[in-house]
Parts: structure tokens; C-alpha cells; sequence
């Protein structure tokens, strides 16, 4: 059960917005905020003002059930119209349920993804490539921008790392139960006796932090140059274009070589930086949230092992919550990652919906 006042203020809020931006005269940042806000409720309005009618309806349908003088064939579709009706309470509470929960205030953000091969040599460098390009895939399909801002590469065409920008509608939201360590198991090209070798790869999501996220100051900062390197150390620039940048209170280090001016390379850094103390800072407000409750999924270790991808079977396990999928091949290509994706969300959705007090 759902306080009522509580979805009457829903559906009087969203009365109320129609009305404000139906205003020739709405200025423009006034129009921006407010038409953010309908579009949160317009998601949830229809089950709101479905849930007040029902509500209304279980009230006369049970008056009539308790009047005597209700003939049988009445009373029958009485007792038809209310097992209909708590059908329609449920699914009206659950969606509204769903709604009510806390909001991660960096939903809605860009997110900074970075891929990095763990044990397994040369392979677990092909496998970090290949989990980048899964990544691609699934932006494509929602239309998202991508923006390579660091690549480490190694041997054979793989990536020893990987760090990229990912632009679009609601990005860290779908993206960031893909933090932590990603297992693959199958046989390598170069292997000789049909073995299967295990590789892994680490996945770190980062909401892309802004300036009014986090203030950082100048005189926290250590910034080194230096010359650009390419593989084997040769050097690829003959200026001092990369750039170190060092945060002195956390100790958290950022270089960047990719581009040939020092002031973009400086721009990316800082970019990097902010994104990780942002990150630093939400995992502490985490942690302490976490002693209250205990959560399988969300946790934010990238320590974890979440997920196998199991080349010999044409499968994908996602241990967080034991759901596998034979649909290998579908999943790297970005077309079922939106199943898995939704299942993850589904159960933690369902996790915070336990310790939610109306």
C-alpha cells in the first residue's frame, strides 16, 4: 500500500507542469528544468492516476459485496471485478514503488569507461579489445557518442588499455553495473593442443564528472610534462606534450600522451581526474549507506568477478545474479547485452525495493 497523498501529489505536480510550460512567456532555463521534470513523471502518471481510480473502485466494489440485498448475479461479477481490480492494485503499487526510489543523482551523466587487461598475457589484451568493441556496439544501438581518450596497445591487435568517453541519454544508468572483473575462457589461436586458456579483464565505470560536481584545487595539483612515448619506448613527439597530473590529498594519478598539444592533453587529464574523484567521493557515501544493508549487485568492487564468457559453451554468466545466456555471440555484438542488462537492473531494483520505507 502506497500513501495516497503521496501519488495525488504526483498527479497534481504533473497537472501543474502542464500547465507552467504551456506558458508562451516560460523562460528558456525555466522550460529546460521544468520539462526535465514532466518527462520523470510522465513515465509513471498513467499508473498513478490508474492506481487513485482503482482505489476508488475496490471502495464501491466492496460495498457492494457487503450489501445483503446484492442479488447472485451481481455479486458474482462483484467478486469477478475485484480479483481484476487487486491485479491492477499490485501492478500500479510495483510501478509506483519503482518510481519512489531513491534516485542515483549520476544516472543521468556521461560516463568514462576504462578497460584494462588483467592475468592471461596477450590474450586478456584481445579480450579487453574485444570488450571495448562490445561496448561500441551497444552505444551504436542507442545512440550514443564515443571518444577514445587513452589507448595502450599491445601485441597481436589487443588493448593493455583502454579509456573512452561515452555521450548520450542516460549512459552511467545502463552502464555501470559493468564494473569489475570480466572472465573469458576459450582456446587461443596460437594454442597448439586445443586447451582452453582463463584471461580476465577489469571494467571501471565512472559517472563523467562536471566542474559543479567537483571543485578542485589548483593547489592540490602536481602537473608533470613530458616527452610522448609509443611502444618500445621510442619516442613519438619531440616535445614536451604528455602530461601527468598527480592529486596530491588522494594520491591519484592521471597521464595522458594521445594527443600532440600539451594543452589537450593537460584537458583530458583533468577530465580523467575529476571523473575519479567524483567516483572516490560516491563510493564513500556508498560505503556508508552499505552498512545498513547488504547488496549483491552495485557494490562497486571492481575486484569482483561478475561475469564469464565461456567461448567452448557459447555462453555468458553473470555470477551476480546466476543468469546465463546462450547467446554468445549475440551478446558481443551488442544485441542481447540489453536482456542481461535488464535483469541486472530488474534485481536491483527489486533489492532496494526491500529496504524502501513509504
Amino acid at each position: 500500500m502506497i500513501p495516497i497523498d503521496k501519488v495525488e501529489n504526483i498527479v497534481s505536480r504533473f497537472n501543474e507542469l502542464e500547465t507552467i510550460l504551456a506558458k508562451p512567456d516560460l523562460k528558456k532555463d525555466e522550460f529546460v528544468s521544468n520539462s526535465k521534470e514532466y518527462s520523470n513523471l510522465n513515465e509513471i502518471i498513467t499508473y498513478a492516476k490508474d492506481y487513485l481510480k482503482v482505489l476508488e473502485d475496490l471502495k464501491s466494489t466492496k460495498n457492494i459485496l457487503e450489501d445483503k440485498s446484492t442479488d447472485k448475479e451481481f455479486y458474482e461479477m462483484a467478486e469477478k471485478e475485484l480479483k481484476d481490480l487487486k491485479q491492477r492494485e499490485e501492478e500500479c503499487v510495483k510501478r509506483l514503488k519503482v518510481f519512489l526510489l531513491p534516485k542515483d543523482e549520476a544516472d543521468e551523466k556521461n560516463a568514462i569507461i576504462e578497460i584494462r587487461a588483467g592475468t592471461g598475457g596477450m590474450e586478456a589484451a584481445l579480450f579487453a579489445a574485444d570488450l571495448f568493441n562490445m561496448y561500441q556496439k551497444v552505444a551504436v544501438l542507442n545512440g550514443w557518442k564515443v571518444e577514445i581518450i587513452n589507448l595502450s596497445n599491445s601485441e597481436g591487435g589487443g588493448y593493455k588499455e583502454i579509456i573512452a568517453s561515452i555521450v548520450g541519454r542516460n549512459v552511467f544508468s545502463k552502464l555501470k553495473f559493468e564494473s569489475g572483473v570480466h572472465r573469458v575462457q576459450r582456446v587461443p589461436d596460437t594454442e597448439t593442443q586445443g586447451r582452453i586458456h582463463t584471461s580476465a579483464a577489469t571494467v571501471a565505470v565512472l559517472p563523467e564528472a562536471e566542474e559543479v560536481d567537483i571543485k578542485i584545487n589548483d593547489a592540490d595539483l602536481r602537473i608533470d610534462v613530458f616527452r610522448s612515448s609509443g611502444p618500445g619506448g621510442q619516442s613519438v613527439n619531440t616535445t614536451d606534450s604528455a602530461v601527468r597530473v598527480t592529486h596530491i590529498p588522494s594520491g591519484i594519478v592521471v597521464s595522458q600522451q594521445d594527443e600532440k598539444s600539451q594543452h589537450k592533453n593537460k584537458a583530458k587529464a583533468l577530465k580523467i581526474l575529476r571523473s575519479k574523484l567524483y567516483d572516490l567521493q560516491r563510493s564513500q557515501q556508498e560505503s556508508e549507506r552499505a552498512k545498513a544493508r547488504k547488496s549483491q549487485i552495485g557494490t562497486g568492487d571492481r575486484s569482483e568477478r561478475i561475469r564469464t564468457y565461456n567461448f567452448p559453451q557459447g555462453r555468458v554468466t553473470d555470477h551476480r545474479i546466476n543468469m546465463t545466456l546462450y547467446k554468445l555471440t549475440d551478446f558481443l555484438a551488442g544485441d542481447a547485452f540489453k536482456e542481461l542488462s535488464d535483469a541486472i537492473q530488474i534485481q536491483f531494483q527489486e533489492e532496494q525495493l526491500e529496504n524502501l520505507k513509504i
